[in-house]
């Protein structure tokens, strides 16, 4: 058992930008649903306000500063987001042609029903979800932002469009605490579990990876070996040491030089360290 611990490798799938975003915008975004079903007259209707240090809970004036503070941050991460990814050419996590079929084929594999197919660094399913929760986020702000501005002086808007407006905030933000639900459930369906490392440690299991994730893992590794430096050519001095051991640092071995991924079945295969995507461009999608 200790054997296999030892052995257990991992490949980096999230950079630290990546989980800055989700963290923020995941914390925002659950504080602007509690503050937003606060501005409600609900949580002293169900005693909600009884709770220990929830007695603030009830009043409006707090709950629609929180919601504001919430919202500046919630809607800088999104701005963030898109400027960041979208010039960088980040497009891992936009839907692709065929992604409905992949998906149907995912979901009936965690059911026992056919074999799943091999996935890119991201589910055909997470595509859909991120294209989702996008849709969704962008509603809230733009609705959000109308209704800010209606409650500015000297700023008229037509009651029947504030009533719209508010429907469709409200209407909004129950569909983006489905989706948050649906992101939850999904983390506890079996096959999904070795992702909750990765998005609390922005590494995922190279067995994982390797079985679930196998066009992006070739992808990774004919990546790693087109910038693998060749070794010493005949006659020129090698790099090592005076017990003999090779001292040479490759481009990804940075932090856990002595934990590495097989390259393939043949054992005379250059290994793959533990830091291998790091290769990639900080932050890409």
């Amino acid at each position: 058992m200790q054997e296999k611990q030892k052995r257990r490798s991992f490949v980096k799938r999230h950079s630290a930008v990546d989980l800055a975003e989700h963290w923020l915008l995941a914390l925002s975004g659950l504080v602007l649903i509690f503050s937003g079903f606060g501005e409600l007259p609900m949580y002293k209707r169900y005693m909600v306000t009884e709770l220990p240090l929830l007695g603030w809970a009830g009043d409006f004036h707090i709950q629609l500063k929180i919601h504001y503070v919430a919202a500046i941050l919630f809607v800088s991460v999104m701005l963030f987001h898109f400027l960041y990814h979208g010039l960088a050419g980040h497009r891992g996590l936009l839907p692709r042609k065929g992604d409905l079929g992949g998906s149907i084929q995912t979901l009936l594999a965690m059911f026992g029903v056919g074999k799943e197919p091999q996935a890119d660094k991201f589910l055909p399913e997470q595509r859909y979800a991120y294209a989702y929760m996008a849709i969704v986020g962008a509603i809230l702000v733009v609705t959000g932002l109308l209704k800010v501005l209606k409650n500015l002086d000297n700023f008229f808007l037509p009651p029947a469009l504030v009533t719209g407006v508010t429907l469709v905030h409200t209407f909004g933000t129950i569909f983006f605490l489905l989706g948050v639900m649906a992101h939850f459930g999904a983390l506890l369906i079996k096959p999904n579990r070795p992702l909750i490392r990765a998005i609390l440690t922005g590494k995922v299991d190279a067995d994982y990876a390797r079985q679930r994730h196998g066009i992006w893992w070739e992808r990774e590794l004919r990546n790693a070996a087109a910038l693998t430096p060749p070794g010493p050519a005949l006659g020129e001095s090698s790099d090592q040491d005076a017990n003999g051991k090779d001292v040479r640092k490759g481009p990804f071995e940075q932090e856990a030089p002595d934990v590495c991924l097989a390259r393939g079945s043949s054992p005379d295969e250059a290994p793959i360290c533990d830091e291998l995507p790091a290769r990639s461009k900080a932050g890409e999608l």
